[in-house]
């Protein structure tokens, strides 16, 4: 099954792509490669999932977060390749977690994304390179910011 096809049979909501909040391009392409800058937890409102992992967001509201983020990715993905069918497969992602500074468990919230792309694009294709690592702030106080790197076709 496509990636179109599951998004449709699973009822996933997209949010709208986002917009820069800054000078830079949400997404560029190069070759047969799709570099999508840092994406935040936009909900389908507008609004920002938001909230240090570790004392206001729990690990569970994190992964929520980075779920929330991998969806926003996914529409700048589509609105950008017309069907998020053209991804070959997930290259890298690096996830950053707005976290305190005693908060170890960085992968455990990237998770949420990564189980996203591997359920939307199988287990194989969807499951790339990763990186999770915790930082001090993130704009707007934002639980999770989150960049990829997929192969187009």
């Amino acid at each position: 099954m496509n990636a179109e096809a599951i998004i449709s049979q699973l009822n996933i909501e997209l949010p709208p792509p986002p917009t820069p909040a800054g000078v830079y391009k949400p997404l560029l392409i190069v070759d047969n490669l799709a570099y999508l800058s840092g994406h935040g937890p936009v909900c389908s409102d507008g609004s920002m999932l938001q909230g240090r992992v570790g004392s206001e967001v729990d690990l569970d509201g994190g992964y929520r977060a980075a779920r929330q983020t991998g969806l926003a990715l996914l529409s700048t993905l589509r609105h950008g390749l017309g069907s998020l069918d053209r991804v070959v497969r997930v290259v890298k992602v690096l996830g950053l977690v707005n976290s305190t500074p005693d908060f170890h468990r960085h992968p455990a919230v990237i998770n949420g994304c990564s189980e996203l792309f591997a359920q939307v694009f199988g287990q194989d294709a969807g499951v790339g390179t990763r990186s999770a690592l915790g930082v001090a702030a993130l704009p707007g106080n934002i639980s999770v910011e989150i960049e990829a790197i997929f192969e187009i076709s």
